[in-house]
């Protein structure tokens, strides 16, 4: 059973509109990591640039910027054919002394040897997301378990920092951002994922977010989790159903640029 509707929402879509207006720019992205997508044209590329970038999305902005250069520096003009030609001990060796905040290189090695296998058994991690993703699902919880599960096969401890895992009830906001960057097409989120509807996504939920959504009345629960991102979802869907992340980008930036006025939102 659904869990019940969220309380009235207490901000109306021309305010949300009239934001996203002015903030919803190539201008307004840095720092943020997603900017790192925008040096690849090739969607092989960019989806494993994502997946890395939106991985490491956590922590001071400075340092994921700097720790995701670190990592793209290494892997040349094509991170897609890199690793596919990679080996393991390769990737161990030109990595092993990366570091991120708690996560550890062999995190980071986990990750990309997920991926390499996703890509070289389903064409790309695209392919391996669609190959569970059905028109009649409501969203794309069952496809990110799958695509999730897929990735982890490599891991060589029971966790990874970098890889949280959908079924136990994690919001799971580094991933959603990723399918954000990969669904979505306009100004901001350059797209390539041209199989799946952004109707179907789920909103990155972090604590920024959860703080302005329970602001606005979309939730009334306290806890971080994939609970709260639906239903917080839900209340966007009442707004646009069709892309229901479409304010993620301009909320955020509220959070994160010292030159956006949340007041702008609550005035």
């Amino acid at each position: 059973m659904p869990p019940p509707d969220c309380q009235p929402i207490s901000v109306s879509k021309e305010k949300l509109e009239q934001l996203f207006s002015l903030y919803q720019g190539r201008q307004w992205v840095h720092p943020d990591p997603l900017e790192f997508l925008y040096l690849y044209s090739d969607d092989r590329d960019r989806e494993i640039v994502g997946l890395i970038a939106s991985a490491l999305a956590y922590g001071r902005v400075a340092q994921i910027l700097k720790s995701v250069s670190a990592v793209l520096e290494k892997m040349g003009p094509s991170p897609a054919n890199f690793l596919l030609s990679s080996t393991d001990a390769g990737l161990e060796k030109i990595f092993s002394g990366f570091k991120h905040r708690f996560t550890t290189a062999q995190d980071l090695i986990d990750l990309l040897c997920g991926a390499r296998t996703v890509c070289k058994r389903f064409g790309s991690i695209h392919g391996c997301f669609v190959a569970a993703h059905r028109d009649q699902h409501d969203t794309v919880y069952e496809a990110l378990c799958f695509l999730a599960g897929e990735l982890g096969r490599a891991n060589s401890r029971t966790s990874n920092s970098l890889l949280p895992l959908p079924a136990r009830g994690s919001a799971c906001k580094r991933l959603h951002l990723f399918l954000r960057w990969m669904v979505r097409q306009d100004d901001v989120d350059p797209g390539g994922w041209d199989h799946v509807s952004p109707s179907k996504l789920i909103v990155p939920l972090d604590t920024h977010m959860h703080r302005i959504c329970s602001q606005l009345g979309m939730t009334g629960r306290k806890q971080g989790d994939l609970k709260t991102a639906m239903e917080i979802t839900r209340a966007f869907r009442k707004l646009a159903p069709e892309d229901p992340v479409k304010y993620d980008f301009v909320l955020t930036r509220l959070g994160i640029r010292n030159d956006c006025d949340p007041g702008e939102l609550f005035e």
